[in-house]
């Protein structure tokens, strides 16, 4: 299906992977910090691997995780976008909106910006009817760009995440959703009724 498209915000572009993404997009999977609510940190062949999978998940599905660069210095800051996650789970088959930015890009709103316009390119242009999203339970921070991209959480649908084993902290998950009529909901403009018209 080809190359990833190129969608713009105000300060941001989601663009195709470079090749020299591939040293800054190690560092932030070594950070402990960036990757407190993974399994563990990433070694840079595991990066690298990594982003062939995201490449790779361009050509089969026509989109997926764009690499989000800051328009104004050109400078690489992690992923957003959609995938298809390939484990068993109660709300699959399910297209999921992810983000992981570096540290130094944390508390600019940039991931809520990118976020939302990979929504967008969902519902707009891919047709998609529901777009979810999951992280493990204790990831505030995550969980704080669901609500502010309009997702909504109900416990019952929290799940144990089965790639990971019973007792493990990260076994549990929650799982956010956002259907296409929502997403139309909050994003149209409401009409102005008799704006500009005279009495």
């Amino acid at each position: 299906m080809g190359d990833a498209p190129v969608l713009t915000t105000p300060r941001l572009l989601l663009r195709p992977w470079r090749p020299g993404d591939r040293e800054p997009f190690a560092a932030l999977n070594a950070d402990p910090e960036t990757m407190r609510h993974f399994p563990a940190t990433l070694t840079r062949t595991q990066s690298d691997a990594l982003a062939d999978r995201i490449q790779d998940g361009f050509r089969r599905h026509g989109f997926g995780l764009w690499a989000v660069e800051v328009t104004a210095t050109g400078t690489f800051i992690g992923f957003t976008g959609l995938s298809v996650p390939a484990f068993p789970a109660h709300f699959q088959p399910s297209v999921e909106i992810g983000w992981r930015l570096a540290r130094h890009a944390w508390g600019h709103g940039y991931a809520t910006e990118a976020a939302r316009r990979a929504l967008a390119h969902g519902f707009q242009d891919e047709g998609l009817q529901e777009i979810v999203s999951f992280t493990a339970t204790a990831n505030d921070r995550s969980r704080a760009v669901m609500h502010r991209i309009g997702m909504t959480h109900d416990p019952a649908d929290d799940f144990d995440h089965p790639n990971l084993p019973a007792g493990h902290p990260l076994h549990r998950h929650v799982l956010y959703r956002l259907d296409a009529h929502r997403w139309r909901a909050l994003t149209t403009p409401p009409a102005r009724d008799g704006a500009g018209s005279q009495p």
